[in-house]
């Protein structure tokens, strides 16, 4: 539980939507924060991930590389 403190200017207007639940108005308005924050903190992680993955030289090829593992396997097992 938690509580909230609000000027009386605040309390006014609210005091005019009584058939608004502010409780559920703050609730989904944490949430919604920590959502944010949470994709952020992920956006984050992300780029630092980013910079630590090695990035290999223009002229690798995968396609070339998968062959020439897949040759090695093949002698082996003749």
């Amino acid at each position: 539980m938690i509580s909230v403190r609000i000027g009386e200017e605040l309390k006014r207007k609210m005091s005019k939507y009584k058939h608004i639940n502010w409780s559920e108005v703050v609730r989904r308005a944490i949430i919604r924060e920590i959502d944010t924050q949470e994709r952020r903190d992920l956006a984050k992680a992300l780029l630092l991930n980013e910079k630590h993955v090695i990035k290999p030289d223009k002229e690798f090829s995968s396609v070339e590389e998968i062959r020439r593992w897949r040759e090695k396997v093949r002698w082996r097992e003749e």
